[in-house]
């Protein structure tokens, strides 16, 4: 039996709407987590069938669940969902119109993409509480709710099998009766955990990977998995930010950091981007004239491209050709994993809940790193200040 820690507590999963989007915020085993420890959990009616997870699963776990997802908007304390609030074409209304005064909403906001400026605007006019999984901070007692992490583990694996289905030539050193085919070179921008993962991916499929990034540390890791390391030459007191998170360059630094890595991007067969800089835009690291040089078949997957991408062509949701170079903005490469992404995602917000519900009651301590880091609304005020800044409030 659980405690009744979650007691008086009403928890909504409504299905995710957004297009290709197979997650969802719960799964059978969470559900049933929430459930033994007194809450009462609405899920929407198919919410789980792309993570292949059925209703009468989450109906054994103790769920109860709702055709109508309004319903579960009304009832629930806390809304957890995996992408931010949108459109609902079916209801005709915005997700943020379906939220309440008070009511709490978890789930990635990332508040600071212009594209979600509006949206940020209504949330906090709602009234409703909201906190951004992209905000857990990187501390060790946040690590088991930290779903950016497990999503770029996701996003890092995937990207290079999407780039190696688009290149026109093996990945792998390859013999052959007339002759041997070299191997693909690939470079990885960012070694955090998306680019290291995508490294070790690129070095099972036997391409040589170069990694670049302007953290020692994250080169050293790079090292570590056989990768190629590659020094920007950016001085560490410039390059590093909280936490062990790069910091936003100064305008002179991109453009020396573009000047020393532009031949290793042109003489690449495949680019993975990954660089990014939490709670702000991702910096623009190759440029047009760079995509011109390079070899016409090369591919750049900008795995970036939900805080505004690496590449300066690079559009989202876009794959395009650019001078003979397949760029690829896809969105939310984590969805196309959804079975485990769902299942690594559901564990990091059912754990983030947990540590904050005393009682029934969900605690906004805003002293507390964790969620001072991931609030982004609350009594009708934007606080999240990489959004403020985005915004030029």
């Amino acid at each position: 039996m659980g405690n009744a820690q979650f007691k008086g507590l009403t928890i909504g999963i409504p299905k995710e709407i957004m297009k290709g989007e197979k997650r969802v915020s719960a799964t059978p085993e969470t559900v049933e987590k929430m459930v033994e420890n007194g809450a009462v959990v609405l899920v929407e009616k198919g919410a789980g069938l792309n993570s292949l997870m059925e209703d009468v699963d989450y109906e054994k776990a103790g769920a109860k669940i709702y055709d109508d997802v309004q319903e579960i908007f009304n009832q629930a304390d806390i809304i957890l969902k995996v992408k931010e609030p949108i459109f609902n074409s079916n209801l005709g209304k915005h997700e943020v119109d379906m939220l309440r005064n008070g009511q709490i909403l978890i789930t990635f906001l990332h508040p600071a993409a212009p594209k979600n400026h509006e949206m940020i605007k209504s949330l906090a006019k709602s009234g409703a509480t909201s906190l951004t999984l992209d905000g857990i901070p990187r501390i060790s007692r946040a690590q088991n709710m930290d779903a950016l992490t497990s999503m770029s583990t996701v996003a890092g694996y995937k990207s290079v099998l999407l780039a190696a289905n688009k290149l026109s030539k093996f990945v792998p050193m390859t013999g052959t009766a007339v002759g041997m085919i070299q191997p693909a070179k690939v470079v990885v921008i960012g070694t955090g955990v998306a680019g290291l993962q995508a490294l070790s991916t690129a070095k099972r499929l036997g391409a040589v990977v170069t990694a670049i990034d302007i953290r020692p540390e994250a080169l050293e890791h790079a090292k570590s998995l056989g990768g190629k390391v590659f020094d920007t030459g950016v001085p560490a007191e410039v390059a590093i930010g909280e936490g062990g998170y790069a910091k936003s360059l100064p305008q002179e630094w991109i453009i020396k950091e573009r000047e020393a890595i532009r031949d290793l991007i042109v003489d690449a067969d495949i680019v993975i981007a990954t660089a990014l800089v939490p709670g702000k835009l991702a910096p623009i690291l190759i440029t047009e004239e760079m995509v011109k040089a390079m070899r016409p078949g090369s591919v750049i997957m900008d795995v970036s491209i939900d805080q505004g991408g690496n590449c300066e062509l690079s559009e989202s949701g876009v794959i395009a050709e650019h001078h003979g170079v397949t760029v690829d903005g896809t969105n939310n490469i984590p969805g196309m994993v959804a079975s485990s992404s769902t299942w690594m995602f559901s564990k990091n917000i059912y754990n983030l809940v947990a540590a904050f519900v005393k009682d029934g009651q969900f605690i906004v301590d805003r002293e507390d790193e964790i969620i001072a880091s991931t609030l982004v609304t609350m009594d009708g005020e934007l606080l999240h200040s990489g959004a403020r800044e985005a915004m030029g409030l």
